[in-house]
């Protein structure tokens, strides 16, 4: 790549910025150039375009947004997670909004959990755990987990539940043992959750700016944390409403304590930190 092509153009980077707020709600602004920069240049080798300007002409070309908007997406979304993440609002689901739903659940319905933004499976693997180890000591109490995420490539890692060994250090070693499995390489980093774990997650493709979520039942827990912060004011309320939306009733939906529902228009109610309730007479 020659020097003049080693930058997107101001006209480029425009457009593309326009094509990615309009199709994820994600903003970049100017000092993010460099960022999109780097990310892009990926896509570039595996193509094999030459400068970025051929990249665009492809993007904005008649076939370019059908095979490349999902690339694209997938490239800037930024998937930064750990598991066990702000571990106090697991502390909040198991002392309070677990007994909580299975008062309201005498019957034994088997309650959905959604990990909206999973990424690399990190929050959904951290809720199996817990809810397992919940289910444990409460026979009665079922779950199943939806993992979601804008980026396929987060997704097809998140489905395999393998993780180098450091990644797992916030979680205790007796459940490392119980949950997952070592590689027989003595030599290997690797571990990967146990098959009874890993069957208890769902991944799933969405986009927060799709109109409709595709869901085809309401949510007992939504955990959203740290996305919404990736997006501007007014779309963090849209994404919230839709969020709130497809919660049950007295659902509950944890955020990121990064992310603040001050001013917004949601019938969301705190109850934790970062940790709300959903209106019993709010409208789906």
């Amino acid at each position: 790549m020659s020097p003049r092509e080693d930058s997107i153009s101001p006209k480029d980077f425009q457009r593309l910025c326009r094509l990615i707020y309009q199709e994820s709600g994600i903003r970049l602004n100017d000092d993010k150039k460099t960022m999109l920069e780097q990310r892009i240049k990926r896509r570039l080798r595996s193509l094999d375009y030459g400068s970025f300007a051929a990249y665009c002409n492809f993007v904005f070309g008649p076939q370019g947004l059908q095979q490349e908007l999902v690339h694209l997406l997938d490239v800037v979304s930024t998937n930064k997670t750990d598991f066990f993440r702000e571990a106090e609002h697991f502390d909040v689901l198991t002392r309070q909004v677990l007994p909580e739903l299975m008062a309201r659940n005498p019957e034994g319905r088997t309650l959905l959990f959604w990990s909206a933004g999973c990424s690399t499976g990190e929050e959904p693997y951290t809720l199996a755990i817990v809810l397992q180890e919940y289910h444990q000591k409460n026979a009665k109490f079922r779950f199943r987990l939806l993992g979601t995420d804008i980026s396929t490539l987060v997704l097809k890692k998140a489905s395999m539940g393998v993780f180098n060994a450091d990644v797992l250090r916030p979680v205790a070693p007796e459940l490392q043992k119980k949950y997952f499995m070592r590689s027989r390489d003595p030599e290997s980093k690797l571990l990967r959750v146990i098959p009874e774990l890993r069957r208890l997650v769902e991944f799933r493709r969405l986009n927060f700016m799709d109109a409709d979520f595709g869901l085809s039942e309401k949510v007992d827990v939504i955990f959203c944390r740290n996305v919404i912060i990736y997006f501007d004011r007014p779309t963090q309320e849209q994404i919230v409403q839709k969020l709130a939306s497809n919660l049950l009733p007295t659902g509950y939906a944890f955020l990121g304590h990064s992310e603040s529902l001050h001013a917004m228009d949601v019938p969301l109610t705190a109850i934790a930190p970062a940790v709300y309730r959903k209106s019993e007479h709010a409208r789906s």
